[in-house]
């Protein structure tokens, strides 16, 4: 099994710190997806003052009319993630914010992803009543405890991230990055750890073989019509459908969006973290799982700083949580 080349761990290291790597190795037969049409994404913002009270809007939708939830809506065309953010807390709460870091991605397959962001106060004012409009009645500040009549529930363990997060972040900063991409995709950063209570641990990677490349590549899956978690456990069976293996999709260490062309670069790529273990019983476990495709191949990381930090981000989650609804 090859170690790693200086360009791939270099490319690694970027996607360690939540930087973006262009997109290449995308089929060409994958229809390109289109905001409004075949996805959709939603922002919503976790915002504190300095007393830790919550931003929270009250609802003008005939659905959910007179109920309080998170400021969020829809991203609209040619939109950023960020940019989104910005105009949906503008238009529902009449502030302007400024995102701290994304707090957690959930999605209902890629015709649906939600981007739930920390953010802070920047300016403007609370919205009124007098300044009532289709977008919202008003906005208040929420200390959590007086009761407040919700549009759903949901926000509850949000908001309560988003102050376990304000007290003790457990994972880096991470803000979308802007690279195109004109499919919802996951970049896999899949690793498997070999343990022994004699040995240092020894940590593998999944490689691609693109025979167009003279470099190698972390796999890049698309997910069509299926969720993200999906995607990922298909690869596995292609590829190592003899094995018993486990696959414990650990989190995102960046996010990749460009969306100013319509129809051409509204996608979306996860760079995901995965570990693999090894189930089988007796089964040797110092070597990753054998591969029964020749699509793949296992390359060891053996540069101890960056093997130190691909396993320290395992152990101790240090990811953005993802949520598959």
């Amino acid at each position: 099994m090859e170690s790693l080349s200086p360009i791939l761990e270099e490319n690694l290291e970027k996607i360690l710190r939540g930087e973006g790597l262009e997109i290449d190795s995308v089929p060409d037969q994958v229809d390109p997806v289109t905001l409004r049409k075949n996805v959709c994404y939603i922002v919503g913002a976790v915002i504190f003052n300095s007393k830790e009270e919550v931003l929270m809007v009250q609802e003008a939708k005939r659905e959910c009319y007179g109920r309080w939830y998170l400021p969020a809506g829809r991203m609209e065309e040619c939109e950023s993630i960020l940019e989104a953010l910005q105009r949906e807390v503008r238009e529902e709460a009449g502030i302007k914010c400024q995102p701290i870091t994304l707090l957690l991605v959930q999605e209902q397959g890629p015709r649906w992803v939600r981007f739930i962001f920390l953010a802070e106060e920047t300016g403007g004012s609370l919205k009124t009543t007098a300044e009532a409009d289709d977008e919202s009645l008003q906005a208040h500040w929420w200390d959590r405890k007086s009761p407040l009549p919700l549009r759903g529930h949901d926000i509850l363990s949000l908001i309560d991230a988003g102050l376990k997060y304000r007290r003790n972040p457990w994972f880096p900063v991470t803000q979308p990055v802007d690279f195109p991409c004109h499919v919802v995709c996951q970049r896999l950063f899949l690793t498997f750890i070999s343990s022994r209570a004699d040995a240092d641990d020894h940590l593998w990677l999944l490689m691609s073989n693109n025979n167009t490349s003279p470099h190698p590549r972390l796999p890049i899956v698309v997910s069509f019509r299926t969720y993200l978690s999906k995607a990922v456990s298909k690869l596995i069976k292609e590829c190592m459908s003899s094995s018993f293996i486990s696959v414990h999709m650990r989190g995102i260490l960046g996010v990749q969006h460009n969306g100013r062309i319509p129809g051409k670069t509204d996608g979306i790529c996860f760079n995901t973290l995965v570990l693999l273990e090894n189930t089988e019983e007796g089964a040797e476990v110092g070597s990753p799982p054998s591969l029964e495709s020749d699509c793949y191949r296992w390359q060891e990381v053996t540069n101890q700083s960056l093997k130190g930090k691909i396993i320290e981000r395992i152990k101790d989650g240090s990811v953005l949580p993802f949520q598959s609804l």
